[in-house]
């Protein structure tokens, strides 16, 4: 391919997409991992809560624990209070990550999403 054809724009637009999924992706593991690290379920109902807080009612590290909440905060999943430096799962969001029983409950959605890239190479090898 001549790069005199090359149309910058086109390839800016597309690297735009590409890292706008790798985001995506990304954010897919980690609500994954709160998934089944249960913090999800820790936060709801629980108001306001440091990451040292979430971290003991989960028995997790505070320091992981913190990077995810930024992670989720950045990612509109959890709202951060800067000023008492806490976080919490809005109640309408705790119902889609957290209530088996309910029809908007999307948290299954990750796990399939996470058991993809697990396969991937049984999935590749079959192709």
């Amino acid at each position: 391919m001549s790069s005199k054809s090359l149309d910058e724009i086109k390839l800016q637009e597309f690297i735009g997409k590409v890292v706008n999924e790798w985001g995506a992706a990304t954010g897919a593991l980690t609500i994954f991992v709160g998934d089944r690290l249960g913090l999800f379920k820790a936060m709801a109902g629980a108001g306001e809560l440091t990451p040292e807080e979430l971290a003991r009612r989960t028995a997790t590290h505070p320091r992981m624990i913190k990077e995810w909440l930024a992670g989720q905060a950045a990612g509109g999943f959890v709202t951060y209070n800067p000023i008492n430096r806490t976080y919490t799962l809005p109640e309408e969001h705790a119902v889609a990550l957290t209530d088996d029983n309910s029809p908007a409950c999307v948290a299954g959605a990750y796990a399939t999403l996470a058991s993809l890239f697990k396969d991937a190479e049984k999935i590749i090898e079959k192709v």
